[in-house]
């Protein structure tokens, strides 16, 4: 199976991804890594794990929709199965979502549908949750609206900053999103009438074993 990974940052769960699959954990071959920033330190760690590593910036096009046509011009040439976002720090456009309609991924750092959107960490802090955590889905035009697949609950202890709970979190991030793309990549995952399903089963609101 071919990924794409696309990405806007340090690049941790690119890494988490490229270390599963050289482990043959997941049955793929990430053939491209795409980040809309050029200082992005996740290149650095496709180009050390000899992957494809490319940058399109925003400021070469005059518009959203321009720069989602070329780059899915780009993506297409690796004939993608799958398109990870890692970290990638830009809304798409419908086009772009409609183009990989399930089969484009995305991590989100809060148990959707609570706290869409940026600063998840600090909104859990203000808001004084005992819980907080990560969720994998289906991406769709919704911001961080798609059907969620996986998520992973963590705890918020009595003076935690934000630094502590991402460190948390991320932790954690970096095995589920492994895990959904390695059942992705099995042929187990799909997306169908608005829902994940795995195993031919109907995933509930919050994704695989979540609490009944």
């Amino acid at each position: 199976m071919n990924i794409v990974v696309l990405i806007s940052g340090n690049g941790s769960n690119l890494q988490a991804l490229i270390n599963a699959c050289k482990a043959h954990k997941i049955n793929g071959i990430i053939r491209a890594v795409f980040s809309n920033r050029a200082d992005a330190f996740g290149l650095e760690r496709a180009r050390e794990a000899g992957i494809p590593a490319h940058t399109l910036t925003a400021d070469r096009f005059a518009s959203r929709e321009a720069f989602d046509r070329e780059l899915i011009q780009q993506i297409d040439a690796f004939a993608p199965d799958l398109v990870v976002l890692a970290g990638f720090m830009r809304i798409l456009t419908p086009a772009f979502v409609a183009r990989y309609a399930g089969r484009l991924l995305n991590i989100h750092p809060s148990l959707l549908p609570k706290y869409p959107g940026l600063h998840t960490h600090r909104q859990a802090l203000t808001n004084g949750d005992e819980e907080h955590g990560t969720s994998v889905h289906f991406v769709t035009d919704e911001l961080d609206g798609g059907p969620v697949i996986l998520q992973a609950r963590v705890p918020v202890f009595a003076g935690d900053d934000e630094d502590e709970i991402a460190a948390r979190v991320q932790t954690q991030e970096h095995a589920i999103y492994p895990l959904v793309v390695s059942w992705f990549a099995d042929g187990r995952l799909k997306m169908h009438d608005g829902a994940a399903w795995l195993d031919g089963h109907r995933l509930p609101a919050a994704g695989y074993a979540a609490d009944e």
